[in-house]
């Protein structure tokens, strides 16, 4: 069997663009992979058709091989565009792999380790108790969730005291709690936007008291003795790793003390092959995995197969999307988990092609935040 072609599609999913993959291969087998978003998203067609001509022709069997072609090809790191376009590629490769086989791609990493997998749900956009308690029980409702993210910051990190927002973060998940089932679990997600540890040890301090089930990403992630001290001065789960790139940066973390649960996202490390490789080294480093998945329906596929082969996984983010006409049978949770779908290759999914051919990208990026003083700041 030989590679013979690669073509991309610009799509979105609900407010968000979506690149999609195909690999094309003389035996009639298409493979399908999805890239992150990072931006600039127009920016990968022409990086993936350069790609290709380091692999048309190679027999996309050869995962490993392949994968670790691109790699060397570039001489240099390949950063967060060159990661995710081989991420794309990779998963493009699994597939093909297990549709010639006729078996699911969780099958070729050693067969599941569990039937279903168990996912949560971040609810950003309610700024009242009222409302996100809403939407946390509607969720509930639709899909059976019992494990959701939020957001800590109940007034602007920037403005103010910080005492008064981190009590105001503490108030606010007491509230959360009072009104909600007791076993539902709550996470939190700071997306990286404090500049000091001892600010990130004392708003985890505020939340601990009503127990988190992990504090997420308070810290850039550049610095890993930070994370090791940051960790050792904590009294909640540490989450961490979506924007970290390959196994080595895992291992400094990891080495460090950094973390409790490590959160690689497959579409950014450069695909599954990557990944298998991190899971193994925060299993010996007794850590559990709960893989980063803001993405679409195709990306969470991706997900669902490697958590169902990983040992050490912990719980897998999930973005219901309510707008994407190309995911024939996405997998949707019920009971809070997503079946698996044994009796399908590859990843389980149809892609509708016809759908595909309106090209519905959207822009998006994040804006930079301003604060008072006229400085700037993570989003």
């Amino acid at each position: 069997m030989k590679i013979t072609g690669l073509r991309t599609f610009m799509q979105r999913v609900d407010d968000r663009p979506r690149l999609l993959v195909a690999i094309d291969t003389d035996a009639g087998i298409t493979g399908w992979g999805e890239t992150y978003n990072h931006g600039p998203d127009k920016a990968y067609p022409p990086l993936l058709e350069f790609l290709l001509t380091q692999f048309a022709g190679d027999d996309p069997r050869r995962i490993s091989y392949i994968h670790q072609k691109l790699l060397q090809q570039t001489r240099f790191p390949p950063g967060a565009l060159g990661l995710a376009a081989i991420a794309a590629i990779d998963h493009a490769l699994w597939d093909i792999s297990a549709k010639a086989l006729g078996v699911p791609v969780y099958q070729l990493l050693g067969g599941h380790v569990r039937d279903r997998i168990r996912v949560y749900c971040g609810v950003y956009t309610a700024p009242e108790t009222d409302e996100a308690v809403r939407q946390v029980m509607a969720l509930h409702e639709e899909f059976g969730f019992t494990c959701f993210k939020l957001s800590p910051y109940r007034t602007n990190l920037h403005v103010g005291r910080w005492g008064e927002m981190c009590a105001a973060a503490g108030k606010w998940f007491g509230e959360m709690r009072a009104r909600l089932p007791s076993h539902f679990e709550l996470a939190f997600d700071a997306h990286a936007r404090i500049d000091e540890p001892i600010k990130a040890i004392q708003l985890a301090e505020a939340l601990a008291p009503h127990d988190p089930y992990f504090f997420e990403e308070p810290l850039r992630p550049e610095h890993m003795a930070a994370w090791g001290r940051l960790r050792a001065q904590m009294t909640v789960p540490l989450a961490t790793g979506e924007s970290l790139y390959n196994r080595w940066e895992f291992l400094a973390l990891l080495q460090a003390g950094g973390a409790d649960i490590i959160q690689p996202d497959i579409a950014v490390v450069g695909g599954m092959t990557e990944m298998k490789k991190i899971a193994d080294i925060a299993s010996a480093h007794f850590v559990t995995v709960a893989p980063h998945n803001p993405m679409g329906p195709l990306a969470t596929a991706h997900n669902l197969h490697f958590s169902a082969a990983c040992t050490n996984f912990r719980i897998l983010e999930y973005k219901v999307a309510r707008n994407a006409p190309w995911a024939v049978d996405q997998y949707l949770p019920k009971d809070g988990y997503l079946d698996l779908r044994p009796d399908r290759p590859g990843w389980g999914m149809e892609i509708d092609t016809d759908a595909l051919k309106v090209d519905d990208y959207i822009h998006w990026e994040r804006k930079v935040e301003v604060k008072p003083d006229g400085s700037t700041a993570y989003p």
